[in-house]
Formats: structure tokens, C-alpha cells, sequence
């Protein structure tokens, strides 16, 4: 990959609506430069989307509750985390899921309704799997940054009044 192209993407994921125009004004390189290499990676599958960062609270819908939940299982023979990981990501709950290093083996993001929704996953559908150990759920009380993004106003004068 050349640095133009690593520069590329890096712009893309800080900023998915930039124009090409001024991608390729920014990288010094032809508009159609810039659209042959988006295109490329879109086919390559290197671009899998693009998406916005909203700020679900202040977007005047229903909340929702998000929760990360530590699993344990037990790999596979030949397949390894693989079996398993597939079976946990094809719940619509889940928004994410990792395999991770230390005390426990699959990191998962779901987003439910209520916290008794997440709790009936957990007990019903996650809990249930062959592979699965055990659980631990991590309810999500405030987001502050996201992907890069501080989720609080920044135009707030933080500092301290003092009178005399």
C-alpha cells in the first residue's frame, strides 16, 4: 500500500462525507486518481461502509441501553473462536464483537430496548450456546467519546468562577 493511499483512508475514516474533489486536492492527485483508489477499496473490501456518529440523546427517540459482555468459551478443534464468533454475530442484538486477550475470550456490543432485553439475550440466547462458559455484563451508563468523537458540548466554559 503507498502512503497516498494509506493517507487516503485515513481521511476517509476521520471523515466519510468529504468530497473527492477535495481528497484529491488534500493528497495532491487527480479527482480520478482518488475515485479509482475509493473504488478499488470498496471491491477490495478494504472500505466496508461508511457511517455517521450520532448522539442518540440528543436526537429526541427512544433510548436505548448498549452493554458489552465479557465471554468465556471453549474453541473449537479445528475452528478454533471461529464456530462460536459466527454464531454470536449473527444476532441482530449485536452490534460488535471481538476476540480479545486476557481474562476472557469474546468481547460483545449489543444494543436492546431495556436492560430486561439484554438480560433476556444473555440468559436465552448467549448463555445457551454449546461453546459459552459464562458472562459478564457491562451496562453502558454515559458515552463521552466515540470512535474519535467527544460527545460533549465543547463550546461549555469549564472554568471555575471566582469572586472576591
Amino acid at each position: 500500500m503507498t502512503e497516498k493511499e494509506k493517507e487516503l483512508l485515513l481521511l476517509l475514516e476521520r471523515e466519510g462525507r468529504i468530497t473527492e474533489e477535495k481528497l484529491s486536492k488534500m493528497l495532491d492527485i487527480s479527482v480520478e486518481t482518488v475515485k479509482a483508489m475509493i473504488e478499488s477499496f470498496e471491491k477490495k473490501k478494504i472500505i466496508l461502509g461508511y457511517s455517521a456518529i450520532v448522539d442518540w440523546s440528543k436526537a429526541n427517540t427512544t433510548e436505548t441501553v448498549t452493554a458489552m459482555i465479557d465471554v468465556k468459551v471453549t474453541p473449537k478443534r479445528g475452528v478454533g473462536f471461529d464456530e462460536v464468533a459466527e454464531r454470536i454475530y449473527r444476532f441482530k442484538e449485536v452490534k460488535a464483537l471481538y476476540l480479545m486477550s486476557g481474562t476472557y475470550d469474546l468481547s460483545v456490543v449489543i444494543e436492546g430496548k431495556t436492560m430486561s432485553e439484554i438480560a433476556r439475550f444473555v440468559s436465552e440466547k448467549l448463555s445457551t450456546l454449546d461453546s459459552v462458559l459464562s458472562t459478564t455484563t457491562h451496562f453502558q451508563l454515559k458515552k463521552y467519546k466515540h470512535d474519535g468523537v467527544i460527545f460533549e458540548d465543547e463550546d461549555e466554559d469549564h472554568r471555575i468562577v471566582v469572586s472576591p
